[in-house]
């Protein structure tokens, strides 16, 4: 915390903020990501209800298995609400766990962040953004920027009093000065775009 308070306008947000707590989920590495596939460009209450409807469809007490979503066919996981394309990524991401490119949680915490990210982006349907939702939320990795993100690129906004949003490549480069606790950063900006209002 205190090497972020050396920045100033970092120090103001975490001030105006408070403090903020992350709880890694943990789950299987398929789960997290056929989950941000559902959630993706939707509403949280719109994704629970379809994620909700898509564990319906399968027997599994807990979340359906990756041989399960591989072998059933895409009209039926078109009737839990997913779009075609998402029916694709999620078949995708189940035909990936079970030929093993997915690693596991045992085996993420002998890969680094780079690597995670390569291996996952190489999943039609997982980009750079899910896989570091990945790395944030699931994993608990402290030393995440997701540059790209919106929330992220708000909060900076706000809190520094510009105009524009930033570009990607420009948080990317103010952020060099908060390793190794980007994630922290994430969070606070993120928190930032939700409370604080320009020019406050």
């Amino acid at each position: 915390m205190e090497h972020l308070k050396a920045d100033p306008v970092m120090a103001r947000v975490i001030d105006r903020v408070g403090h903020v707590t992350l709880r890694a989920r943990r789950l299987s590495p398929f789960q997290s990501l056929v989950q941000a596939i559902i959630h993706q460009q939707l509403s949280g209450k719109a994704a629970g209800t379809i994620l909700k409807r898509f564990h319906a469809l399968f027997d599994d007490e807990g979340f359906p298995l990756p041989a399960a979503v591989a072998a059933v066919d895409a009209d039926t996981l078109r009737t839990a609400g997913l779009s075609r394309a998402k029916v694709s990524y999620v078949q995708a991401v189940a035909r990936h766990a079970l030929d093993g490119s997915i690693p596991s949680l045992e085996a993420c915490r002998q890969l680094s962040d780079t690597e995670i990210v390569e291996r996952l982006t190489a999943i039609k349907g997982v980009g750079r953004w899910t896989a570091e939702m990945f790395l944030i939320f699931n994993l608990g990795r402290p030393d995440v920027l997701p540059a790209h993100d919106l929330g992220v690129r708000r909060g900076y906004q706000i809190a520094h009093g510009k105009r524009e949003l930033p570009e990607p490549e420009q948080l990317q480069q103010a952020g060099v000065k908060w390793a190794p606790h980007r994630t922290t950063a994430a969070l606070y900006f993120w928190r930032a775009a939700d409370s604080m209002k320009a020019g406050d």
